[in-house]
């Protein structure tokens, strides 16, 4: 059999050597700014900058060897890896030197380089390593046994993955009726061992039945012996279409169905800190924009400048949502969403939605509590009582504060719901984001917010 670790030998070794260039690059760039003063630039502190990277190289350069990884988990372990090399350089620099004021900027200098270059070198590489898999290099060789409900969703992905490096080489199932129907079908659970070893499979995927217990411990075995992966499927997807979280009471193992991060006190703690930080620098600032918003609105029509509605909030409870007002008053607007060319909307209104400058008020449901930049967005009160009958998990939304922006708004779900499968859509945005959630995923969504609203929304109506 031919040696394993074909795939991603160099790789891992490739993207480590970028780190050194980006922080000798950020080193160099720091002493040219300064014209090479105060001593910085020697071959002491070089050195010292290099030798820190080292065991961060061999901690968090981990990540690039796993296939599956989104952009705001890269970016949030490069920073990581960024200030543990802060860490492990300035400590024995004071043994080695004198750290005046000057020092001190140099320091801070290279810092603020390092931490924009090595995030965005990682999300480069894997970029270019994704483009490189899309093309049929860099797999791992994989099979799939069974051909049940959980084996055909698991084949559906695989088939469907085009840059992360799966080769799906065959389906193995005791029907051998599947022979004539399926074209990856490569024999029976007897025919596992040979195909694998004569093929080089890195990867098994174990979809049998929990009755077939003896077959699955038999294939097991094989693949430790064999170094192969081994996975096995649960047999809960059938109605369990989600990530799986692992726990123990006691020695009874346990699957919980959903695994919610801002439920810890740290992490709840980090959102409602930026929270009112961003708000309280929105609201700063505000006066520059609402004086001209308040003045143009007012000139469109009668009314009140702010637009107050009442919303679903945390847990179901009901909060007061500020907007500016877009339409002229009417009686519908508790029970009415905005269509395409709806004719209440003003034409200082049309242009409020579609640069999103209408929620710029919710800034004060922030700062008070009642919602965060980033969540699920809010929806009225009759829609709650609606949706919440026919969308199963549409009250799972509703387990973290509303948000400004959200995850399910920048994929484009946003603005009037005509059809059920839009709203479940925007749902299942929602409670990926819950399950998902950490700080650097915030940013990317605030982000893509502004990417948007510079490009403008087809939906911003």
């Amino acid at each position: 059999m031919a040696t394993k670790g074909r795939y991603g030998r160099y790789l891992r070794i490739l993207v480590v050597l970028g780190d050194f260039i980006c922080i000798n690059l950020a080193y160099l760039l720091t002493c040219k700014i300064f014209n090479f003063d105060d001593g910085f630039y020697n071959p002491t502190i070089c050195t010292l900058i290099n030798i820190a990277y080292l065991p961060i190289a061999l901690v968090f350069s981990q990540i690039h060897n796993q296939r599956i990884v989104y952009a705001n988990h890269t970016v949030k372990t490069a920073l990581q890896a960024t200030i543990s090399h802060a860490i492990l350089f300035i400590a024995p620099l004071y043994f080695f030197t004198e750290i005046s004021e000057t020092k001190a900027r140099y320091i801070l200098c290279f810092y603020a380089f390092l931490v924009f270059a090595l995030p965005g070198w990682w999300i480069f590489a894997r970029k270019v390593l994704k483009m490189y898999r899309s093309k049929g290099y860099n797999f791992k060789r994989v099979i799939i046994i069974g051909s049940g409900r959980s084996g055909k969703l698991l084949e559906s992905e695989l088939l469907s993955d085009t840059g992360y490096g799966y080769k799906l080489m065959g389906i193995f199932d005791d029907n051998e009726e599947l022979r004539k129907t399926h074209p990856l079908y490569r024999g029976t659970t007897a025919d596992v061992e040979d195909f694998a070893v004569l093929n080089n499979i890195d990867e098994i995927y174990c979809a049998l039945p929990t009755n077939a217990e003896e077959k699955v411990l038999s294939l097991m075995h094989f693949a430790e012996r064999h170094a192969i992966h081994f996975y096995i499927i649960p047999g809960t997807t059938p109605y369990l279409h989600r990530r799986l979280h692992f726990d123990r009471i006691g020695d009874v193992p346990i699957l919980s169905i959903r695994q919610e991060p801002l439920e810890r006190p740290i992490n709840e703690a980090i959102k409602r800190g930026f929270d009112i930080v961003f708000s309280s620098i929105a609201l700063l600032f505000s006066p520059l924009l609402f004086i001209p918003v308040a003045i143009a609105i007012k000139c469109s029509s009668p009314g009140p400048v702010f637009f107050k509605q009442k919303r679903t909030g945390l847990r179901g409870k009901e909060f007061n949502c500020y907007k500016f007002r877009t339409m002229r008053l009417n009686n519908n607007s508790d029970k009415v969403q905005a269509t395409k060319d709806d004719p209440r909307v003003t034409r200082v209104g049309e242009f409020l939605r579609k640069t999103s400058i209408d929620e710029l008020p919710q800034f004060w449901n922030v700062l008070k509590g009642d919602m965060s930049v980033v969540g699920p967005r809010p929806h009225m009160i009759k829609h709650t009582e609606e949706y919440s009958k026919l969308i199963d998990t549409y009250m799972v939304r509703h387990l973290v504060k509303p948000g400004i922006t959200g995850w399910a708004q920048v994929n484009g779900y946003r603005g009037e719901t005509k059809e059920l499968w839009q709203m479940k859509m925007r749902v299942q945005y929602d409670v990926w984001y819950i399950e998902n959630w950490d700080f650097f995923f915030d940013l990317k969504i605030i982000y893509l917010t502004v990417v948007n609203a510079i490009k403008g929304e087809k939906n911003a109506y």
